[in-house]
């Protein structure tokens, strides 16, 4: 490069005090805050993806067999509440996540040397880590509830005797969420951040 500015063998190099060598450096000093609110984003964020996927699922198959048998229609809407379901555990567990998220008093960009970073990044880590194990049971969780509910109005329109028995699988479908959220709940149970 000629002229003013960065020179290409400048640019290869780092010449600033907060270099990131690695993604381990990059990853290690980004805020526990960060991690936090990115966990809550991401558990509500996928969480609604599997309910809306589930919902497509669901409710296509649902108006697609509607069309042989009109019968089905109100019977089988209790697919699609299900795949809410796993929406609404996404809120919950984003209602606890948030909670926890508390700001220090007197915070600022130095903080005292006693302040206990180790409690401030496992929290924000384990906050994190909660809201993605359970934003990605929920799209697995969404999407399972989805397939069943597609069977279950197309099985119930062919012979309503089988309404009830693909209900109970999509019953075991559904239980994914609620595991996932258990999960969540423990993961974070220890997550304090220090005031």
């Amino acid at each position: 490069m000629s002229g003013t500015g960065t020179t290409d063998a400048e640019a290869g190099t780092c010449v600033g005090e907060l270099c990131n060598y690695g993604w381990n450096e990059l990853l290690t000093q980004m805020s526990p805050f960060g991690w936090g609110y990115y966990g809550i984003a991401f558990g509500l964020g996928c969480s609604v993806v599997g309910a809306a996927w589930g919902i497509w699922l669901t409710g296509s198959c649902l108006v697609g067999a509607a069309v042989k048998a009109p019968r089905i229609r109100s019977k089988n809407l209790i697919s699609v509440i299900f795949c809410e379901a796993t929406a609404i555990y996404g809120v919950i567990l984003a209602i606890i996540l948030l909670s926890k998220m508390t700001v220090p008093k007197d915070f600022s960009h130095d903080m005292p040397k006693d302040f206990l970073y180790n409690q401030w990044y496992f929290s924000g880590y384990s906050v994190f880590s909660s809201g993605l194990s359970v934003g990605l049971t929920n799209i697995a969780s969404g999407i399972s509830v989805g397939l069943a509910g597609s069977s279950c109005a197309i099985a119930d329109a062919q012979n309503p005797t089988l309404f009830v028995k693909i209900l109970i699988v999509e019953i075991f479908a559904s239980a994914l969420g609620i595991f996932g959220i258990i999960v969540g709940i423990i993961q974070s149970n220890s997550a304090q951040f220090p005031s």
